[in-house]
């Protein structure tokens, strides 16, 4: 078992969340959904969490938030990604149906979670001779161009 565990909290969206996001990482399933014991008021029946993993880490969501309770960047989901296919494959999927862009490789996916979508390689990139000029690339966009980047660093 896992000894820590990234926990998401949803206002009622955890199970669709967690079915998107298995969709659209290799190697991702759900692993349980638990539901309020019939007869509970207001809740019963309806999900309250679910646990699933995405690329073999393991998450738990649960339900509950309240519509005043939103997710911030101040903690994000960082995906390592191995060329621009999978960059473009993740950014969209996470956009879908309401996501927002924002800059640097990052986005909001529709349920309000923050994501980095970067190339494997972008710490090597920032940390060698030529990272300012890497970082001065990277800073106009939103979603990232492994070959502008590496254009950047080889200059």
């Amino acid at each position: 078992m896992q000894k820590v565990t990234t926990f998401l909290w949803f206002n009622d969206q955890a199970e669709e969340a967690a079915k998107l996001y298995c969709s659209i990482f290799p190697s991702s399933r759900l692993l349980d959904v638990s539901r309020a014991p019939e007869g509970t008021p207001g809740i019963g029946g309806k999900v309250m969490s679910v646990s699933f993993e995405l690329a073999g880490q393991q998450y738990f969501a649960l339900n509950g938030a309240g519509p005043d309770r939103k997710f911030s960047d101040t903690i994000s989901l960082f995906v390592r990604c191995e060329d621009q296919a999978e960059i473009d494959r993740l950014w969209d999927a996470l956009l879908a149906n309401g996501g927002t862009p924002t800059q640097c490789g990052w986005l909001r996916d529709k349920f309000g979670v923050a994501w980095q979508i970067v190339p494997s390689k972008l710490s090597t990139y920032l940390k060698g001779p030529t990272g300012g000029k890497v970082m001065q690339a990277m800073l106009p966009m939103q979603k990232l161009d492994i070959a502008t980047l590496e254009r950047a660093y080889g200059s």
